[in-house]
């Protein structure tokens, strides 16, 4: 049997960079890692020739962000996209009213003066909310509240229904009533035209990751921690757990002993949303050249209400649209060929004969996934932030979790996973690591192998 000082499971963000801080800093370690390849809900599909990432796809907000740090230290190219999160307004976009058709500047500039007025109220609300409310009773406090015609409240209600849904894949009367609490973007926001996998794959150079390893059970031992999986036992006096919350919550590893009461119960409260992408690509271009986004509102929009212009990736007219909460749960049963078909027609009910037909697509099902059974954490009725960093841990005998569904700051995104797995190798290590020369580091190590 091997042992290493530290077994870290996961080989997503936070798996990687824990790993890489503790055997920069002299450990020895090893990665496990259930997949056949690394970044976990970092996926990016170039079998077209282009990248297409069917994961995680921004940055939400670039500054002082460290993982943007990073990225740049890295050499990394961004392009920006700042309607990552959902925004009402913000960028070039096109807005068509309840019947589908394309509203004017005015009556655009109007929905969006109008969200932004019931959004400030909605501040308030929430803040003098009750425990047990969700996200649906403080908006539709806020909506009785802002005065405005039965049509317009009606198109902002269900606009608020999407913007969880996209936010967190989970339909608004589970989300706590402060479960977009921590959902504030600070500057723009950026994708990746060469992929997002770029990046793990460079943090995890040189770390001894195996594949294809599903780990089933951790069990403290009189000698520190055994993890058995599909390859054998390895023992370790430290292990990190990094697979995402839905694996977790399907009890697919067994802890022996049982897990403390407080992380058992994180994990019990929070949620695993469900947010699936569907890319499609079409022989030419319909909409507008400075477009970020086509948004349909009302009955126009009532399942297909987003689509996100990602040509400049491929050099291909492409719009990226999600199926997140309740119908991303829903599309995971059809086939690939009838979301697509349903995605054209709505379309078409916008801008008629001028959508031709698609000549290529992708279609994700992050909830039917057994090695993540969702695609991010949310905060469900009765959760609290708090949950997020106490299922971090660390708990008796060194066992910690990471990942975004214990970073409370930044959860259900990469950079919640980068800052979840510094904190753990700090901890593991009892010293500060510093970013900068983390990334430094990386550089160093690629530029030796470079020259040989």
């Amino acid at each position: 049997m091997e042992r290493f000082d530290t077994v870290v499971v996961g080989a997503g963000m936070a798996g990687l960079t824990c790993a890489r801080m503790l055997a920069d800093a002299g450990r020895t370690v090893v990665v496990l890692e259930a997949r056949d390849r690394i970044g976990g809900r970092m996926s990016t599909d170039r079998g077209a020739g282009f990248p297409v990432d069917l994961g995680a796809s921004w940055i939400h907000g670039i500054r002082d962000s460290a993982l943007f740090q990073l990225v740049q230290a890295l050499g990394i190219p961004t392009r920006e996209f700042t309607v990552g999160s959902f925004q009402v307004g913000g960028r070039p976009m096109e807005h068509f009213d309840g019947s589908g058709e394309r509203m004017t500047a005015v009556e655009a500039a109007q929905w969006v003066a109008d969200v932004e007025a019931v959004d400030r109220q909605l501040v308030d609300v929430i803040a003098r909310s009750s425990p047990g409310e969700s996200y649906l009773d403080v908006t539709e406090r806020a909506l009785a509240a802002c005065g405005l015609a039965a049509g317009r409240v009606d198109e902002i209600r269900e606009f608020f229904r999407h913007r969880v849904e996209e936010q967190c894949g989970a339909w608004i009367g589970d989300l706590d009533a402060h479960g977009l609490d921590e959902d504030a973007i600070d500057g723009d926001e950026v994708i990746f035209p060469r992929g997002y996998d770029e990046l793990p794959h460079r943090v995890a150079a040189g770390v001894d990751v195996r594949l294809a390893h599903t780990v089933h059970g951790v069990e403290r031992t009189a000698e520190g921690w055994l993890v058995r999986g599909d390859a054998g036992g390895f023992a370790a006096d430290d292990v990190v757990i990094t697979v995402p919350l839905g694996v977790l919550q399907a009890d697919t590893i067994r802890f022996d002993p049982p897990l403390p009461q407080r992380a058992g119960e994180s994990i019990a409260r929070l949620g695993m949303g469900v947010f699936n992408k569907v890319f499609v690509q079409f022989p030419e271009r319909f909409w507008g050249d400075e477009t970020y986004v086509i948004r349909a509102l009302g009955e126009s929009g009532e399942r297909w209400h987003s689509w996100y212009d990602v040509s400049a990736i491929s050099g291909i007219p492409t719009l990226l649209t999600f199926a997140a909460g309740p119908l991303g749960r829903r599309m995971q049963s059809l086939p690939d060929a009838e979301v697509v078909a349903d995605i054209v027609r709505a379309l078409r009910g916008l801008y008629g004969g001028a959508v031709r037909d698609p000549i290529a697509s992708w279609v994700t099902r992050w909830g039917d996934d057994p090695h993540s059974r969702g695609s991010y954490s949310h905060l469900p009725i009765g959760a609290t932030h708090g949950d997020h960093d106490a299922l971090a841990g660390p708990f008796h005998g060194g066992l910690r979790f990471a990942g975004e569904a214990t970073w409370g700051e930044e959860p259900a995104t990469v950079g919640g996973a980068y800052a979840s797995g510094h904190r753990t190798a700090e901890s593991i290590l009892a010293h500060p690591v510093d970013r900068a020369a983390f990334a430094a580091a990386i550089v160093e190590r690629e530029q030796r192998t470079a020259t040989g």
